[in-house]
């Protein structure tokens, strides 16, 4: 096996059983373990019996371990970058000491392995394999409104935290009333689900639960399949040949594939 100075390793994002053979003989061969939370990352060493020494590494410290990194690279010893859960680099530590080592010429490998991302596309419904990944969203409200309007005619796919996922979902029924989305939690874990439908039908399935684990979201873009384009304006057109509530509903439904109720009570709110 070709020999690198930094291996970039993924790890399990819930299920321990999806290390690969790879990745568990780099990181008992490597001499430091570059970690975001040495408990983690010690509970899967523990599980596999590998017992080589961790350093922290995480957002907080970046710039300050790159000195330590680079002195025991020098001396000719071995590094791999682990994050808490998944590929190091999406959304986590690691771009700062890449950029730092290929400066100085080392070289860098990164192993393929466990992304949620990935995890979840795999296995929800899309028209294409087009889409637009964001990382994390943003926490205020006018944050939230600004990215959803910038990629609305994308698939957009993001991260959430599960104690502003429903605040997030009705965000986006506020701004795209008619619109899909799939919400996908506790993904590789025993309680994994993963919800697929209209943004009001979602906030229904999760109402009266706790929304427990991470999440991994996605809002259909327009002019997809669930096409919501100027839906607002095709009501008003309707409603101004006197068409009613009911009959509205009705019609749209039946065109574009959409909820029933979910355009009936758009035709309320206008």
């Amino acid at each position: 096996m070709k020999e690198y100075d930094f291996y970039i390793v993924p790890t399990p994002i819930g299920n321990l059983g999806d290390i690969t053979l790879r990745a568990i003989e780099v990181l008992r061969s490597v001499d430091v373990i570059a970690c975001e939370d040495s408990r983690n990352t010690q509970k899967l060493l523990n599980h596999f019996d590998i017992t080589t020494k961790c350093i922290s590494y995480h957002k907080f410290n970046e710039k300050e371990r790159i000195s330590k990194f680079l002195e025991l690279m020098k001396e000719g010893k071995k590094i791999a970058l682990v994050s808490d859960a998944g590929t190091p680099l999406i959304c986590d530590p690691g771009a700062v000491i890449v950029e730092e080592l290929r400066k100085h010429g080392f070289k860098i490998t990164s192993l393929p392995g466990a992304n949620a991302v990935t995890t979840f596309l795999s296995q929800v419904p899309r028209v294409d394999e087009q889409y637009t990944f964001i990382g994390f969203l943003p926490k205020t409200q006018s944050q939230i409104e600004a990215v959803v309007n910038k990629y609305k005619f994308c698939d957009l796919v993001f991260y959430e935290s599960p104690n502003r996922i429903m605040k997030t979902l009705e965000i986006i029924k506020s701004l795209r009333p008619l619109c899909k989305v799939t919400i996908g939690r506790e993904l590789t874990k025993i309680f994994e689900e993963v919800v697929v439908g209209y943004v009001s039908d979602v906030i229904e399935h999760f109402k009266n639960n706790i929304v427990k684990g991470e999440i991994v979201g996605m809002i259909y873009r327009e002019n997809s399949a669930n096409n919501d384009i100027d839906m607002d304006e095709k009501i008003k057109i309707l409603l101004e040949k006197n068409f009613k509530a009911k009959e509205i509903s009705i019609i749209l439904s039946s065109l574009y594939n959409i909820n029933k109720n979910d355009v009936y009570k758009r035709v309320l709110e206008l």
